[in-house]
């Protein structure tokens, strides 16, 4: 009993000093998240004060939606990191991008053309509605052409709630999971909060992200972590250290 009544915690003290993000939207408009460069070194700001000491930041690159090119990205992230200095705000940046799976991803990974969190670790999403009918066909061509998919969010993917064995065969299919971290306090939901607890103690999660796009994310860091049990959680988050740069 004494297990179940343990007081719940803020996730923000779960998060270590020199935590790795490898999963946020801080380059300033160029999709959903950060809209200005000031906002974005707020965000940064903020986020440094959580323990938060490296960022991969990772734009949406969305056909027809936020049509962003590996150029504009690297462009942007220099632009960036220039005005975090000058605002003396030195933070190790580096830039990824999360890859919406669709035919035209399939042609950027025919042109090995992908920008990685490191080595060849792609980031990559899909719809929040469905699954790509190709997804397996997806997954399969990135993993011949070299790289090793890792799944954004998969606890937000209303869609395979109702089946952990889809977990199990993306799985197997070569996928490493990063889990969202505001999952843990419910705010994408109750029921995001549940399956990311069962993915958490089946062991499937491989890395942590933020997923930071605006200032009301980091201020939910405050919010209280919804698991009984918070060691795979810790484990997940020091995987992150394989990140470093």
């Amino acid at each position: 009993m004494l297990f179940f009544s343990k007081k719940k915690i803020p996730l923000k003290d779960l998060i270590p000093d020199h935590f790795i993000d490898i999963h946020s939207h801080l380059l300033p408009g160029i999709d959903d998240g950060s809209k200005t460069f000031e906002e974005t070194l707020d965000l940064v700001q903020q986020l440094k004060q959580l323990g938060f000491s490296q960022f991969i930041t990772t734009p949406h690159i969305i056909q027809h939606v936020w049509e962003n090119t590996r150029e504009q990205i690297e462009a942007k992230h220099l632009e960036t990191v220039q005005y975090l200095k000058s605002h003396a705000c030195e933070v190790p940046l580096k830039v990824a991008t999360e890859y919406f799976m669709d035919d035209h991803f399939n042609q950027l990974v025919q042109a090995n053309n992908l920008l990685t969190l490191k080595d060849n670790y792609v980031l990559v999403e899909m719809s929040y509605i469905n699954a790509p009918i190709q997804l397996y066909s997806i997954l399969f061509d990135l993993q011949v052409a070299g790289y090793i998919p890792v799944l954004a969010h998969p606890e937000r993917y209303l869609f395979y709630h109702n089946s952990i064995q889809e977990y199990h065969k993306l799985k197997k299919a070569g996928c490493r999971f990063q889990l969202n971290l505001l999952s843990v306090t419910g705010y994408y939901g109750k029921q995001v909060a549940l399956i990311a607890e069962e993915l958490l103690q089946l062991g499937l999660y491989d890395f942590a992200g933020s997923d930071v796009h605006h200032a009301k994310h980091v201020a939910s860091f405050e919010d209280k972590v919804q698991l009984k049990d918070l060691n795979p959680l810790k484990e997940i988050i020091k995987n992150n250290e394989f990140f470093a740069f």
